[in-house]
C-alpha cells in the first residue's frame, strides 16, 4: 500500500496514530444524547458512530452486501439481508451480531481496522433496546451524512496535545515573519525566527490541507473532516478577541465573523487542493469528489465546476493571468483547463504514477507536476508550435515521492519541494537545475513554502516539526508546532 499524505482516508487511519483519533474525534451529543433522560438518540448518538465505522463501505456508491446505510430507508432494508434492527432485541439484531462477532463476518471486517469499541456496541445495543427509535422531524428518505453535517459541533482543541499533529499545510504570512501550520481543529500561528507560539485560531474543520494568503492578507483554506465533510473558509488570522488557551492567544475561528469571514464550499467529504489567483479575485479548488470549482471571491459565486479526473484531485494552479488552470490527480495525470472555453487543454500521462501537486513557472509557458514516482517533471503548457504538453525537463534528486511544490515568482523565480526521503529541495524553475538540499526532518515532510520576499523557505512533518532556513541553506529555527506536545525523551542505553 502506497503511503501518502491523503492514504489516511481509510477507517481508523495509522498516520496520525490510534491514540490521536481516540483524543480528537469528538461526538457531538444532544443534552439528552448517551442514554440521559430522553434515552439513546439515532442522529446524535448511533449514526455518529455508524458514520465513522460503516458509511466508507455502505455509501450509495459502493453498497458492499447490497448495504446502503446513508438513509434511515435503506439502512431498515438490510441489503441482500433482513432488517438488521429488531427494535426491542438488541440480542437478536443482525447488526450487533456482526458488531460482536469473531469470525470472518465480523463489521467492520478484520482487514479494515479494529472492531467497535465496548462501550459504542453497548450504545447502539440500548438504542436497539429502547425501540430502535428514528428521531422526530428527520425524514427516512434523508441523507444521514447532510444532517450529522448540519448538527456537527467543533470541538474546542485540546490545551496541550499528547501526541504530534501531522502538518499537511503551512504558509507564511505576508510579512514573512510568521508562519501559519494547519493544526488539528485550529490553525497555529507561530514567530518564524524563533518558533514561538503567537496565535491558536479555532476552525470547524479537523485538518487544513491546503492553504494561501490572498492579495489582501486574508486566509484561504482547504480542508475538512475526512469523510464527513469539506470545506474552502476566509479568514482574517489577526481578527477577534483573543482569550488564553494553553497560555497562547487564541480565536475563535468557528463562530466569530470577524475571524471567519465567509465559507465557498462545502461538500462532503475533504477539500484537499487550493490556490488563490495572483489578482486574489479567484480561487481555485478540489478534492475527494474529483471536481475541480473556480469561485470568484467577492460574490463567493461559483464560476466554474468541472467533473474530468477518474480519481481525487490533489494539486490546483492558475496561470498567471487565471485564465487557465492546472490540476494534479491521483488518476495519476496532470490536466490543463481553459477556463474560458470550458475544456481540458492537456492531460499529461507521463508520471504513470499518482500525482500530487503543480505549479506554473511566472510566465505561464511551463507547468510542473511531481507526485510518486519522485521526480518534479516541466512541460510546455501553451500552445506554441503545437508542442503542449511535450516534457522539457525532469528533475530528479528526490528518492521518494513528492508531495508538494511551493513557488516564488520574484526576480528569480523558485520552486521548493517536499518528499518522503525527508529533504526539502528547491529548484530553478527555469533552467530545470536542483540548487539546494535542506536536511534535518526525521519523518515525511508533507508540507512545504516559501516566504513572499523570497528569503525564507519551510517544511513541515509527519511529526509535527516544523523547519525554516533561508533559502541560502542556512538553518533558521526547528519547532513542533504541536501546542504543549513534549517529545518523549530517548535514554540512550548505557554501555
Amino acid at each position: 500500500m502506497i503511503r501518502n499524505r491523503f492514504s489516511c482516508y481509510c477507517i481508523l487511519c495509522a498516520l496520525f496514530g490510534l491514540a490521536l483519533v481516540m483524543l480528537l474525534i469528538v461526538t457531538p451529543t444532544t443534552a439528552h444524547g448517551q442514554g440521559g433522560k430522553g434515552g439513546v438518540s439515532f442522529i446524535n448518538d448511533v449514526a455518529p458512530i455508524l458514520q465513522k465505522n460503516c458509511f466508507a463501505c455502505h455509501d450509495a456508491k459502493k453498497k458492499k452486501g447490497k448495504l446502503e446505510m446513508t438513509t434511515w430507508e435503506a439502512f431498515r432494508k438490510g441489503g441482500s439481508r433482513e432488517d438488521p434492527i429488531v427494535p426491542g432485541k438488541s440480542g437478536e439484531s443482525g447488526i450487533i451480531k456482526v458488531l460482536t462477532s469473531n469470525d470472518t463476518d465480523r463489521m467492520p471486517p478484520k482487514d479494515a481496522g479494529e472492531s467497535l469499541k465496548k462501550d459504542q456496541i453497548a450504545l447502539i445495543a440500548k438504542w436497539i433496546d429502547e425501540g430502535a427509535k428514528l428521531d422526530a422531524g428527520i425524514d427516512k428518505k434523508a441523507d444521514l451524512v447532510r444532517e450529522l453535517r448540519v448538527r456537527f459541533v467543533a470541538p474546542q482543541p485540546l490545551v496541550s496535545y499528547k501526541f504530534p499533529a501531522l502538518i499537511n499545510a503551512i504558509a507564511f504570512t505576508p510579512d514573512s515573519k510568521k508562519l501559519v501550520v494547519g493544526g488539528n481543529h485550529e490553525l497555529t500561528v507561530w514567530d518564524a525566527a524563533t518558533g514561538q507560539p503567537i496565535r491558536r485560531i479555532f476552525t470547524r474543520a479537523e485538518r487544513a490541507h491546503a492553504m494561501q494568503f490572498m492579495p489582501d492578507g486574508k486566509l484561504a483554506v482547504a480542508g475538512g473532516r475526512p469523510g464527513q465533510e469539506g470545506d474552502v473558509r476566509i479568514y482574517d488570522i489577526n481578527a477577534g478577541t483573543a482569550k488564553a488557551h494553553g497560555g497562547v492567544p487564541s480565536v475563535d475561528g468557528v463562530n466569530d465573523k470577524t475571524v471567519f469571514l465567509k465559507e465557498l464550499l462545502q461538500v462532503e467529504d475533504s477539500i484537499l487542493a487550493l490556490a488563490v489567483s495572483n489578482d486574489g479575485k479567484k480561487i481555485a479548488a478540489g478534492g475527494t469528489d474529483r471536481m475541480v470549482r473556480v469561485f470568484d471571491v467577492a460574490s463567493g459565486m461559483t464560476e466554474h465546476a468541472v467533473e474530468n479526473h477518474a480519481d481525487w484531485i490533489l494539486g490546483v494552479a492558475f496561470t498567471p493571468d487565471a485564465t487557465r488552470v492546472a490540476t494534479a490527480s491521483r488518476d495519476k495525470t496532470a490536466k490543463l483547463w481553459d477556463l474560458k472555453g470550458k475544456e481540458s487543454l492537456l492531460t499529461f500521462p507521463d508520471h504513470q504514477n499518482i500525482v500530487n501537486n503543480v505549479a506554473m513557472t511566472p510566465d505561464g509557458v511551463f507547468g510542473l507536476s511531481a507526485g510518486e514516482d519522485g521526480t518534479i517533471r516541466i512541460w510546455q503548457a501553451t500552445d506554441k508550435a503545437k508542442a503542449i504538453g511535450k516534457v522539457t525537463k525532469s528533475m530528479a534528486g528526490h528518492g521518494k515521492a513528492v508531495f508538494r511544490l511551493a513557488s516564488y515568482n520574484g526576480a528569480k523565480p523558485l520552486v521548493a519541494s517536499c518528499s518522503a526521503d525527508m529533504s526539502v529541495r528547491l529548484w530553478d524553475p527555469i533552467g530545470g537545475v536542483a540548487l539546494k538540499t535542506l536536511t534535518g526532518h526525521t519523518d515525511w515532510v508533507y508540507a512545504v513554502a516559501i516566504s513572499p520576499d523570497g528569503q525564507f523557505v519551510a517544511g513541515g512533518a509527519a511529526n509535527g516539526e516544523v523547519r525554516v532556513w533561508k533559502t541560502d541553506g542556512t538553518a533558521v529555527v526547528n519547532f513542533n508546532a504541536t501546542p504543549g506536545y513534549v517529545a518523549p525523551k530517548i535514554e540512550t542505553p548505557k554501555k
